[in-house]
């Protein structure tokens, strides 16, 4: 089964997302580059003065490691995000 995750940043906009999306592998924006293993979808915006992304995940460890190798660092000067996970019943993708 799939794993959702929900990160909400308070006080954060697009040029802090962008900042840190500039340090990884890929860009989200674009989808260009090397996409982290087990990523399967990656959604972000504003919200009620925090920055929201949403993503859905094959498991919590491919995530964790992502994390750990990648976004982790990136993260270092960013505030601490609430963290929700969630089981992925369905997910669809219409453009």
């Amino acid at each position: 089964m799939s794993e959702g995750l929900i990160l909400q940043f308070p006080g954060v906009g697009e040029r802090e997302y962008d900042a840190v999306n500039a340090q990884l592998s890929f860009d989200p924006k674009t989808g260009r580059g090397d996409w982290p293993i087990g990523l399967m979808s990656h959604s972000a915006g504003a919200s009620n003065g925090s920055w929201v992304v949403t993503e859905i995940w094959d498991s919590k460890a491919s995530q964790a490691a992502f994390m750990h190798d990648q976004l982790g660092p990136a993260l270092a000067n960013m505030p601490e995000p609430t963290v929700t996970w969630f089981d992925v019943v369905t997910s669809q993708h219409r453009n």
